[in-house]
């Protein structure tokens, strides 16, 4: 293959890398803006959520470390649910991790809640709803 022939189509890759790569700082930027609305909203009723299961016997913690709502088991470190956003995924997306021991397993499940075009429409109904599947095997016991 001709030199010159590699050098144009190797030009051509690091253009697209990087006009690709400022799309992508721009979309993720606009997702975490977006992200940080929804937190606005979603944090008084996750407390809303987690004075509610205190009420019913079951109790978590919230806890809201840099962009993420973590609601924490008290009995069990390794129980607990949040919701963050995971800027390493292409497009952005807020991610749910659920994690709660059965017997001798962690047992830890992803879920995608939202995608970067879909971050600025995360209701507060679609966050409960989340949460309220998430919160089945913490009940079920």
């Amino acid at each position: 293959m001709d030199s010159g022939e590699i050098k144009k189509r190797l030009r051509h890759t690091i253009d697209r890398a990087r006009r690709e790569t400022a799309a992508r700082r721009q979309t993720t930027e606009q997702a975490r803006a977006d992200w940080e609305r929804v937190l606005e909203h979603a944090t008084p009723l996750c407390r809303q959520l987690v004075q509610a299961l205190r009420a019913e016997g079951v109790l978590f913690t919230l806890g809201t470390p840099a962009g993420e709502l973590r609601l924490d088991a008290d009995r069990t470190p390794s129980d607990y649910i949040a919701l963050s956003l995971d800027t390493f995924q292409r497009p952005a997306t807020v991610v749910g991790h659920v994690s709660y021991v059965r017997g001798q397993r962690v047992v830890v499940n992803e879920h995608i809640v939202a995608d970067a075009t879909d971050i600025a429409a995360l209701t507060e109904e679609r966050v409960l709803a989340f949460l309220l599947d998430a919160i089945v095997p913490f009940v079920e016991r």
